[in-house]
């Protein structure tokens, strides 16, 4: 059974950076074929896809936030993590990570990935 879990600030100030960390077990980010990607629900609207990096370091990301994301891993405690710089209120979302079988570039539909974290609230503010 893979299990994810986010863990970061649930508060940032505006023009800081956004930092999470996915912390996944029962498999390995460095499998074969596995993605592991960001998203984010902000109050009241959709899902939204935030980018991905792939098993081999490999990474992808939303055009509209790639100016501002930066994705990382740490293999040997099997992390990866995001970084949002610049933040605004705008950038208040519930964030999750969720793994794949194969590249989701683009997609933001919960039921094309395999497993899911619980997903963390992120709220900017001063």
């Amino acid at each position: 059974q893979v299990q994810l879990q986010e863990s970061g600030p649930g508060l940032v100030k505006p023009s800081q950076t956004l930092s999470l960390t996915c912390t996944v077990s029962g498999a390995t980010i460095t499998t074969s074929h596995l993605a592991w990607n960001w998203l984010r629900q902000p109050p009241g609207k959709g899902l939204e896809w935030m980018g991905v990096i792939a098993y081999d370091g490999s990474t992808y990301y939303s055009p509209s936030l790639k100016s501002r994301t930066s994705f990382s891993r740490d293999t040997f405690k099997n992390q990866f993590s995001l970084q949002l710089s610049s933040v605004t209120p705008e950038d208040t979302a519930v964030y999750y990570c969720a793994c794949a079988d194969g590249l989701r570039v683009g997609v933001a539909d919960r039921e094309k990935y395999d497993y899911w974290g619980q997903g963390t609230q992120v709220t900017v503010s001063s």
